[in-house]
């Protein structure tokens, strides 16, 4: 460098030498090569592409990006965006971003980035969209992505999650996602999530105040913590269902009872921990806002219904399910509570302790009582049944199953009834019917229009004619599984019913042939508007009477299983599928492929199975 500096550019050249003893000096102001024979003024420094080298180290220029910056940074960065679709853009970016986004609060965005927001994403507030996430997609990445993107089209305002992701499953993380990004949430259902506890969902009642209805099922984790901080941040709960969530007791039920006064809908399966106390609580504080009550398995007791006899003022709609505490006396004292007066659908399954006296009150105290199911009563009888007709005179709908101790008698002793409004009638697996010759009385039932009889062997011509003599406006038939029912027992039903027939099913009905076809077609041709033949023995000349009806109206034609249909029936098929709309041909082995696809070219607005 001393040369360099004592150089005075009065012809000194350079003959195949450098003027530089250290060669590393040399290479930082010139790209050539110390070989070259050239004469140049250094008056300029050459440009270096090759990086610099020091006491022969090379050191590299390294690359910055915002990646290297901490989350504290990002996060200050993300809550001063400008609105909601800025944030969903940069979620996008990577799988840190999007976590880091998803634990902003609506309080921790930077007032200036609210002042700036447009005026769209100020209204897109009212949480009108749905998500379901079902199996493996139930992920807190999902979740996060849902909070996040769903700010700025509308809101998040139903969220429903089943199943569980055993790898990757739904956390409280996810939880607390959705509670920062979805304040407009009104409606949340949460099955099966075995890594979720009390802390996610007390994050959603901190942060969703709008919250109305909630679904726990199958949730361990949850307890009456988490119950508690939805009764006290979430007034507006009107509907509540909880399942299988074993650490959920009368605490969180009181608490709901006493600080949700807008309760309408609550449903209670399989929680050990729900006892009489907080079923009293629940009924005495939601009194006047409850209309639907649903309990199942549950350790409760008489005392249970003598509350919800007394202070049920607006239950419409009560079901009572294995409640094998509940005794005789505890129907009694809810029938004579006198508080059920406006309720009109009551269904009690598998209920011993729901006796001929018990039936006989609930009749009683229940004047405008519409709907009445009976699943597995063991110990009612014709004559609770008898009196339960003379006593719910608004009766319109009635369904036994496996009551075995219900007979022929009991039925047809509620149909002679004159003050009877029974219009539909449902028997399912009652073993007590048999055929009973006995006089039938001149009284009619006028007003039955559906009758529905499934698998009660003893059903047979018999008791389908007394039916048919008593109630001659039937227009809905549906006779399943049905052996002793043969062409002489329905040939009358058919002859005596007035208004004409538009729905009869008799699938299973392996005694019902051509005749009962032929005799319908001509009778009720014009009325009829779904037939079911399935496995009945009808053959190609049932489906031509079928099609030689007047006015032939059929909707829905099924004979599946019915071998002895073939091709033979493909013209009388295309005539009566002018007005078809479905057609079920399926195990009809007779039929070939060749008449099915003509079938299927030719009826263009029908279903066809096949």
């Amino acid at each position: 460098m001393q040369k360099l500096a004592s150089y005075s550019g009065e012809g000194d050249f350079s003959l195949g030498k450098s003027m530089f003893q250290n060669p590393i000096e040399s290479g930082i102001f010139s790209s050539l090569g110390h070989h070259a024979e050239v004469y140049s003024l250094p008056c300029k420094r050459s440009r270096v592409n090759a990086p610099f080298v020091f006491n022969e180290e090379v050191y590299k220029k390294q690359k910055t990006t915002i990646e290297v910056l901490p989350d504290e940074c990002l996060f200050e960065i993300f809550r001063r965006l400008d609105g909601n679709q800025e944030r969903s853009s940069c979620a996008s970016v990577s799988k840190r971003w999007l976590m880091l986004l998803s634990t902003i609060r609506k309080d921790e965005i930077s007032q200036t980035s609210e002042n700036k927001s447009t005026h769209e994403d100020l209204e897109n507030i009212n949480g009108h969209l749905s998500r379901s996430l079902e199996g493996r997609k139930a992920t807190d990445i999902r979740l996060a992505a849902i909070a996040v993107g769903t700010a700025g089209r509308g809101g998040l305002g139903k969220l429903s999650i089943r199943g569980n992701n055993i790898a990757r499953g739904v956390t409280n993380f996810g939880l607390k996602a959705v509670a920062r990004g979805c304040s407009s949430l009104t409606g949340l259902s949460l099955w099966n999530l075995s890594s979720v506890s009390d802390e996610g969902l007390i994050e959603i009642a901190n942060e969703c105040h709008h919250l109305e209805k909630l679904d726990l099922c199958k949730i361990s984790g949850i307890s009456n913590q988490a119950l508690v901080a939805i009764a006290n941040n979430c007034p507006n709960l009107t509907e509540l269902s909880i399942e299988s969530c074993l650490n959920i007791g009368n605490e969180g039920l009181q608490a709901i009872g006493q600080n949700c006064r807008n309760l309408k809908s609550v449903s209670l399966k399989n929680c050990p921990l729900v006892g009489d106390q907080g079923i009293a609580t629940l009924m005495s504080s939601t009194s006047c806002s409850l209309t639907k009550l649903k309990l199942q398995a549950l350790n409760v007791s008489d005392m249970s219904l003598a509350v919800i006899g007394h202070y049920g003022i607006a239950v419409t709609d009560l079901a009572l399910t294995s409640l094998s505490k509940v005794t005789e006396k505890g129907f009694w004292v809810m029938g004579h509570g006198q508080g059920l007066q406006k309720l009109r659908s009551l269904t009690v399954t598998s209920c011993l302790g729901l006796t001929d006296i018990g039936v006989e009150a609930v009749g009683k105290g229940c004047p405008n009582l519409k709907q009445f199911s009976l699943r597995k009563c063991a110990f009612l009888s014709d004559n609770g049944l008898f009196s339960f007709a003379k006593s719910s005179i608004s009766l319109e709908s009635l369904l036994l199953e496996e009551c075995h101790r219900v007979t022929q008698c009991g039925i047809l002793s509620m149909l002679v009834n004159r003050d009877t409004k029974l219009k539909s009638l449902t028997l399912k697996n009652c073993l007590g019917f048999k055929d009973l010759s006995f006089k039938i009385p001149s009284s009619r039932c006028n007003t039955l229009k559906t009758l529905s009889v499934h698998n009660c062997p003893g059903f047979g011509n018999g008791s389908l004619m007394s039916f048919g003599q008593l109630c001659p406006e039937l227009q809905h038939v549906e006779l399943t599984g049905l052996h002793g029912i043969t062409d002489s027992g329905f040939t009358p039903l058919i002859n005596s019913c007035e208004l004409g027939l538009v729905k009869v099913n008799v699938s299973g009905c392996i005694n019902v042939t051509d005749k009962v076809v032929c005799e319908m077609s001509k009778v009720h041709g014009g009325t009829l508007e779904a037939l079911n033949l399935n496995g009945c023995r009808i053959t190609d000349f049932g489906i031509s009477a079928l099609a030689r009806a007047v006015q032939l109206n059929l909707n829905v034609l099924s004979v599946s299983g019915c071998r002895l249909v073939s091709d033979k029936s493909l013209p009388f098929l295309l005539k009566i599928g002018r007005s078809l709309i479905g057609l079920n041909i399926q195990h009809c082995l007779g039929i070939s492929n060749s008449s099915v696809g003509l079938l299927v070219d030719r009826l263009g607005n029908c279903d066809i199975l096949s």
